[in-house]
């Protein structure tokens, strides 16, 4: 079990990809409704951005594909450890977590920083249950352990990732794959036609008994309510955010 516990102080949360590696105080955001910023996602080496992005829009959403470009570990630390320290809401890391030793090299690093709340593991799809549970259990130690799963893994190994010592589960962005200029195109999927299936999930696994934090589909602070109203512990904003509006800090009231 993590020696930290993790203790939100509110319940609203930026999702990874959303927001870049540290809290920009300029954007038009009330942070001291924030519980926690959330980075983009990080791997241990360096990884380039896509030679294809794609952003593909379908009947109540869009897909983006982007290839989740970062620096690598160590050097988005030595870049943004500053603006962690003096962030007004703590930190937690989004990190590629499909290497179980590289994951385990990132979240013991990790404990020493100031600010930094708790490790996000986040996995490739498809990636078999056995390193996704291998990956957790090696980066257990001080820091509280947020496991995002695709729909397909969350209610079949959420009580073993669970009973290894994980704090909460979040619901991973889910994928699909569309047709641009003939050449199918894979990614992430954004849009309120992923609420029904964000809030079924939630429900179901709050009834387990499961600490989850919702993801996908959430825009509004109505969508919000609904998902915590479902149950779910914390909810995760995404494309809400970069909307341009003056009213962007009603989106978490």
């Amino acid at each position: 079990m993590p020696k930290r516990e993790l203790v939100f102080s509110s319940q609203i949360l930026n999702a990874a990809g959303s927001l870049a590696f540290a809290p920009d105080l300029r954007a038009p955001l009330g942070w001291s409704d924030f519980a926690a910023f959330i980075t983009n996602p990080i791997s241990l080496r360096p990884r380039a951005a896509t030679q294809t992005p794609a952003i593909i829009e379908f009947p109540g959403g869009f897909l983006l594909h982007t290839g989740l470009p970062n620096p690598g570990f160590r050097k988005v630390v030595a870049q943004n450890r500053r603006a962690w320290e003096q962030s007004p809401v703590p930190i937690i890391l989004n990190l590629m977590a499909d290497r179980p030793e590289e994951t385990r090299e990132m979240v013991q690093a990790l404990e020493g920083e100031d600010n930094v709340l708790a490790a996000e593991l986040g996995f490739a799809p498809l990636l078999a249950d056995d390193i996704i549970l291998l990956a957790v259990e090696m980066s257990l130690g001080e820091l509280p352990l947020i496991i995002s799963l695709p729909a397909e893994q969350l209610l079949r190994i959420g009580p073993r990732v669970l009973d290894l010592g994980a704090s909460a589960l979040s619901l991973a962005i889910p994928r699909g794959t569309l047709s641009r200029r003939g050449t199918p195109i894979s990614g992430r999927l954004f849009g309120r036609s992923l609420l029904p299936m964000t809030l079924d999930l939630v429900r179901t696994a709050s009834r387990i008994g499961f600490p989850i934090i919702a993801a996908g589909g959430i825009l509004s602070a109505t969508d919000a309510h609904a998902a915590l109203d479902a149950g779910a512990l914390a909810v995760q904003l995404d494309a809400c955010l970069w909307i341009p509006s003056p009213n962007k800090k009603s989106l978490v009231s």
